[in-house]
């Protein structure tokens, strides 16, 4: 099974709301299953936002199933859909970011100069990052406040005087933030 197999399992299987089959439908048109995580740094490859997606999903559904938390939801909506949520959509802020360049790399046995593709930043909704990811996700369907405070601070800002605060309000963000880590630099590699 591929990675964009296992995302579109976990999807369809958790998260349930109105509006998700809406996002799900918006994602399957942009480059969100061929976007790269990074420009140069953790899964900076053709697939690594997917990929990158459901590392932080298992990794977050594995914190959530195993802490003694208590993670506050309105009635009818799950646990399961709101790692779902989180997991697989903090980072959708990605989607149509990056774009592919070339650039001229010498070639260290032969000595010639070669053009290599790179991926560069072309943000043309430059809303921040958790803001933006809350932005998108919320045109389509809605978050509940956990969710919400998960994903605007899942990078872990500290020089934002709120991090902290949204940390000891709503476990859930330092679940997510911690989980982002652990995929990133334990599931991942650099520039690829």
């Amino acid at each position: 099974m591929s990675v964009k197999d296992d995302f579109l399992k976990i999807y369809t299987e958790s998260i349930h709301r109105d509006g998700a089959d809406k996002l799900l439908e918006w994602l399957k048109k942009s480059d969100f299953f061929t976007a790269p995580a990074s420009a140069k740094y953790h899964s900076a490859h053709e697939g690594g936002l997917c990929e990158h997606s459901v590392n932080v999903y298992r990794r977050l559904n594995s914190a959530v199933t195993s802490s003694k938390v208590e993670i506050i939801n309105p009635k009818g909506i799950s646990i399961s859909e709101t790692v779902a949520v989180c997991g697989l959509l903090h980072d959708i802020c990605k989607v149509n970011f990056y774009t592919t360049s070339t650039r001229n790399v010498k070639n260290e046995q032969t000595g010639q100069w070669e053009k290599q593709p790179y991926y560069t930043v072309d943000d043309k909704v430059p809303y921040g990052h958790g803001e933006k990811s809350v932005y998108i996700i919320s045109g389509f369907m809605h978050l509940t406040r956990e969710e919400a405070f998960a994903i605007r601070f899942h990078m872990g800002d500290y020089a934002d005087r709120n991090t902290p605060k949204a940390f000891r309000m709503f476990p859930l963000a330092l679940m997510l933030h911690i989980a982002d880590l652990e995929a990133t630099f334990l599931d991942e590699k650099e520039g690829n």
